[in-house]
């Protein structure tokens, strides 16, 4: 479906195609410690996903394209929990290495047309797979409504 922009699609759905086009194409540098290493100093293990570095990559890709480069994100989250900033640093690097990042001139990085073009493109299959899969637009609640008792209210 063309003309489908990434966030009228769903989410998992669509960083997992992304995730699977990464690997496909078989030029993201994936580095050599990506089995070890914690992503942050409040978790116990390493992931247990063996391709997160490609969720992760796809997940942050989809991140600039919503949200650009850097900037003020908002409301701090209630449970918060810094990052390791070199796995980002990291997955950054190797979706410049694929053209679909570039360094902004005034800080931060930003997603390249053809980056864009990309992930514009999949998003319209995910689109597609929603709508064969459910027969309705993507952006309309796809999942089918559960049976909810209405609770009946007295007087």
């Amino acid at each position: 479906m063309p003309g489908v922009p990434v966030n009228h699609v769903n989410q998992r759905d669509f960083v997992r195609a992304l995730a699977a086009f990464l690997k496909k194409s078989g030029k993201l540098k994936v580095p050599e410690w990506v089995d070890t290493v914690k992503l942050a100093k409040h978790k116990q293990l390493a992931p247990y996903v063996e391709n997160w570095f490609y969720t992760r990559a796809g997940s942050t890709a989809r991140h600039l394209y919503l949200q650009g480069g850097a900037g003020r994100n908002g409301v701090m989250p209630s449970h918060f929990g810094r990052g390791f900033k070199s796995v980002l640093r990291r997955v950054l690097q190797a979706l410049e290495g694929l053209k679909m990042v570039e360094k902004d001139q005034d800080g931060g990085r930003k997603l390249t047309p053809q980056g864009q073009r990309d992930l514009d493109r999949i998003a319209g299959q995910v689109a597609a797979a929603n709508k064969k899969r459910w027969n309705k637009p993507c952006w309309v609640n796809t999942l089918p409504h559960s049976e909810k008792k209405k609770k009946k209210i007295r007087n």
